[in-house]
């Protein structure tokens, strides 16, 4: 490229807000003519924008304008004409949009995912290790079966050690199981002394008088292929090198090496057309054949000329299918580098490539076993089932008739399967035949959907053994969306021990109680999954996405929301002031004093603590760490790390109190950049890494409403349109939750309650933007369900956002009067209740309720000797005019697992505490440095 075209790329890139993609023949010429009259010319009228809220490729209209944006400042520098062949052509011009749009009309929903590019998931994998169980390794590296336990489905975790990082698949040979990591080791299922299962390592072993490269240092495997007989099972080295292990015990490897002048780049059969006969595929995308009877053990499979365009096959495995052109007749079907189906058919001794191709307009990316459907005595079916670019499914359906001339009775025809609602088919993973009718597939987003039969299949379905469908009205197939569990973000619960239909070995239905009433089994109700997540919409442009996010933040946002912030439970607190100064309660030496830590710039908030370091943010909205270095405390500047960003807001709690929280190798914070978008910094083993996680399409992030309490790898936000949104950190994608449209939602962070950790069961409280109470609340039986609270009472609405929470059944409020209350689950009743906890004094409660001439009857706080452990001694009525013990709208905190940290009107802090295991009373107050109430305290300065 000349420096001319260099140039004038980059003007390209600098002046232009979006990126434009040319399809067919660029616009800049591919050789630098001399002369002083050279111009570029534009040879096409296609051309795609990019929207980066979305992450897909827009095709766009002509004429086009080009804007350049600096700093909000937006101006016209070009624009995209059509071409004069057509201008010339009115009626095509006309006539194409109306094509555009009665294309939309008939794809509805699928035009919005399938122009999008999804990324190849390479952990997934699945296999079938009997009728009733089947094992899934998924893309959070995570290993878990699916078995059936006599009454329902149930999972079960399987698990590598952490030292062994990622699992990628699994494989059974000879009763035993194997697992390999991403790293390329290999692992064996062992049952301890305990009778626990426990993964040991298995590497290979050759007979040490065979001196190769190969065997003398570490083998890592890429992937494997169980035989046919199920008796060995065959690698593929990350050297390109072919291994057998034939036994367990004792270990029997054999090192088959590899073609000569290629590689072993995936094993495409094993031992399906003959017995001890391997297929392999190297990169180049060459078939090879290995026999070792044979001398030479490698050969090649040729393609003739006629027949060799698309020839480079993908490295990939095959299926294998009997008997389609004769009785004799063998098939193994690949796929090519290009997305087609093509045939490596046997028949009567003789190879011959056939070309099958592709549907319409579509790139074939994976291919899953067969299986054979008997119509009637005169027509079988053969089916191959094979996931697309474009997230679909699509079946290749051959006929063949019996009787004379059977190669030329063979009918083929492709049906398109789509895929479930709001999910799509994750890209070149290969769907499971776990019975005739019923194959499995991996979605994109984590879950399983099982494409079976009508009638024969679904959730609810277990194994059946009906092999034959005699009407062509069973031949419909529909989908059904399998949960999977809390690693991949999901909501599946692990089997347990207890008696009952979620028992690991053997579920028994739940037996009827003392009423007679008999309880149903524990599955979530048909429909809920698929009605409640939602794929976000992608048709709004970057121009509109303006127009729907009008939503300004209030200028003491961050100061309600992220003023107080817990650092050690019980000890030590921080407080961040209007002013800007960063203030710690510290208990030291048996005594509370506050510490001041200082900073050049004001501080706006406290966004989070990990691993005992507080995360703030200053007024330029940069992200600072205040962390102990050796013996001195220091500062660190987040956002000046590669990528950093500008943040206003972060993740509500740390953890849930009293609960600890468990460390991984993928522990981040998350934060709310300036611009909407979703953050996330890595602080696992302090590799400090920003990524961007962007925004749902058609809005932006207004506040984080919970992260990874309630689901593991999951992230709650609200959108600044009041919607309530998703985002998985183990797929990276957004899920919108169905909401009605009369429900608008404030953009003040929630809180999560999760009463057992060992239980998926809780719920997300936030508040609706007229201040009242809400709660999305999951269980087994109902999956999500929307709840509304409302108020207190009639006249008081809730202000600052929910929480904390206690238990998993107690939520504290703040009401728009000052007064404290708590949503509490009545254990007896099991109804949701409000108690008044009022305001800190010692001034009794009823007193209270007739000073403010409140006729309702209800529950209060108990009231305990306040000034005794208060700092102050004044009665309430004889404060000054600067003190104020109204409870302020600033977000309160948990600072241990029995006491809860708020703010008063008048800049003090006061503290309730639970006692006799259910009641919250006033504790104390605490004076601050900033507050205009007159209070003793100590400070310090940190250094």
């Amino acid at each position: 490229m000349s420096m001319f075209h260099l140039i004038f790329f980059i003007w390209v890139l600098l002046t232009s807000s979006f990126s434009l993609v040319i399809g067919f023949v660029s616009w800049c010429p591919h050789h630098l003519f001399h002369g002083e009259n050279r111009k570029f010319e534009q040879k096409i009228d296609r051309f795609w924008e990019f929207q980066e809220e979305t992450n897909t490729w827009v095709e766009v209209e002509l004429p086009y304008d080009l804007i350049s944006c600096v700093n909000d400042n937006c101006s016209k520098v070009g624009s995209i004409e059509p071409t004069s062949d057509q201008k010339e052509s009115p009626e095509k011009e006309n006539d194409s949009p109306r094509k555009k749009e009665s294309s939309k009309e008939r794809d509805g929903l699928e035009e919005s995912f399938d122009d999008i590019a999804l990324p190849l998931r390479k952990r997934i994998s699945m296999i079938k290790m009997s009728e009733t169980s089947i094992w899934i390794t998924a893309e959070s590296g995570c290993i878990y079966e699916r078995f059936w336990n006599g009454v329902q489905w149930a999972i079960a975790p399987h698990d590598l050690p952490i030292s062994a990082g990622y699992a990628v698949s699994v494989f059974i040979v000879n009763h035993t199981i194997l697992a390999l990591s991403e790293a390329g080791n290999l692992y064996q299922m062992h049952i301890s002394e305990n009778s626990e299962p426990i993964w040991i390592e298995f590497p290979p072993t050759f007979d040490q008088s065979i001196d190769t490269e190969e065997q003398s240092s570490a083998v890592l495997i890429k992937s494997g292929v169980i035989s046919n007989d199920r008796l060995s099972i065959y690698f593929c080295t990350k050297n390109g090198t072919l291994l057998e292990l034939s036994e367990v015990e004792p270990t029997r490897w054999t090192n088959h090496g590899q073609p000569p002048g290629a590689n072993v780049a995936a094993i495409a059969d094993a031992g399906a057309i003959r017995t001890q006969v391997v297929y392999t595929i190297s990169s180049t995308g060459d078939l090879y054949e290995y026999d070792r009877s044979s001398k030479p053990s490698w050969k090649k499979h040729i393609w003739k000329e006629a027949t060799a365009k698309d020839a480079s096959l993908k490295p990939a495995k095959g299926s294998t299918l009997y008997g389609l052109s004769g009785d004799q007749s063998i098939s193994l079907f690949l796929l090519t580098k290009g997305g087609n189906l093509v045939e490596r058919r046997l028949y009567q001794r003789k190879w011959k490539w056939v070309v099958h191709g592709g549907p319409k307009d579509q790139h074939l990316t994976s291919i899953s076993q067969t299986q054979v459907l008997q119509e009637d005595s005169n027509d079988k079916f053969f089916s191959l089932f094979f996931t697309t670019s474009s997230v679909s499914v699509f079946e290749y359906r051959i006929s063949k008739r019996t009787g004379t001339a059977q190669e030329n009775q063979v009918l083929e025809s492709w049906v398109n399967h789509l895929h479930p609602p709001h999910a799509k088919v994750a890209r070149g993973i290969s769907g499971l035949q776990f019975q005739v009718g019923r194959t499995l597939f991996a979605l994109d987003d984590g879950r399983l959907a099982e494409l079976h039969l009508s009638g024969i299949g679904g959730e609810n379905a277990g194994p059946t053994y009906q092999l034959s469908f005699r009407r062509k009205a069973s031949m419909k197939y529909v989908w059904t969306i399998l949960d999977s569990p809390e690693t991949e973000g999901w909501n599946a619960e692990y089997c347990n021990e207890e008696r009952g239909p979620t028992n690991c070995i053997m579920g028994i239905k739940d037996e009827a109680t003392d009423t007679g009433i008999t309880r149903p089994i524990t599955r979530r109700r048909k429909g809920s999954e698929q009605q409640t997540y939602l794929f976000p919409s992608v048709g709004a442009s970057s121009r509109q996405l303006k127009s729907l996010d009008d939503y300004t933040y209030p200028d003491n946002w961050i100061d309600t929301n992220f003023r107080l912030r817990v650092m050690q439970g019980g000890r030590s607190f921080f407080l961040i002031t209007d002013g800007g100064f960063t203030f710690e309660y510290l208990y030291a030496e048996n005594a509370w004093i506050w510490l001041r830590h200082e900073h050049p710039t004001p501080i706006k908030g406290a966004l989070g603590n990990y691993n005992g370091s507080l995360y703030v943010v200053d007024a330029f909205g940069s992200l600072l760490i205040r962390e102990r270095s050796s013996t001195e405390l220091a500062w660190i500047n987040c956002t000046a790390f590669r990528k950093g960003r500008q943040v206003l807001g972060g993740p509500p709690w740390d953890g849930e109190p009293g609960r600890a929280t468990r460390v991984t190798m993928e522990d981040s914070l998350f934060f709310v950049s300036r611009n909407g978008r979703l953050l996330q910094f890595i602080v696992a083993l302090r590799k400090f890494k920003w990524k961007d996680c962007r925004n749902p399409p058609s809005t932006k992030v207004a506040s984080i409403i919970d992260q990874e309490i309630f689901r593991e790898n999951v992230v709650f936000v609200v959108g600044t349109n009041g919607r309530l949104y998703q985002y998985n950190k183990v797929s990276e994608l957004w899920h919108e939750h169905y909401q009605s449209q009369h429900l608008v939602l404030s953009r003040l962070p929630g809180t999560a309650a999760r009463p057992s950790s060992t239980s998926l069961t809780g719920s997300i409280f936030m508040l609706s933007e007229d201040g009242g109470l809400v709660e999305y609340h999951w269980n087994a039986l109902d999956g999500w369900n929307w709840v509304e609270h409302g108020t207190p009472h009639k006249g008081v609405t809730l202000v600052g956002a929910p929480g904390p929470s206690f238990e998993g059944n107690q939520l504290f409020l703040i009401g728009s009067e000052g007064n404290v209350y708590l949503r509490y689950m009545d254990q007896m009743k099991t109804t949701w209740k409000w108690k008044d906890c009022g305001i800190p004094g010692n001034l009794n409660v009823e007193d209270q309720r007739r000073e403010e001439g409140h006729d309702r009857k209800q529950d209060f706080c108990g009231v305990e000797d306040f000034a005794a452990n208060s700092e102050q001694s004044e009665n309430l009525h004889d404060l000054t005019s600067n003190c104020n013990p109204r409870v302020a709208s600033t977000r309160p905190i948990p600072f241990s697992e029995d006491s809860v940290i708020f703010e008063l009107r008048d800049g003090r802090l006061a503290e309730m505490k639970k006692v006799e295991g259910a009641h919250w009373i006033w504790s104390r107050t605490i004076g601050t440095p900033t507050s205009p109430c007159t209070e003793n305290y100590w400070t310090a300065l940190a250094s």
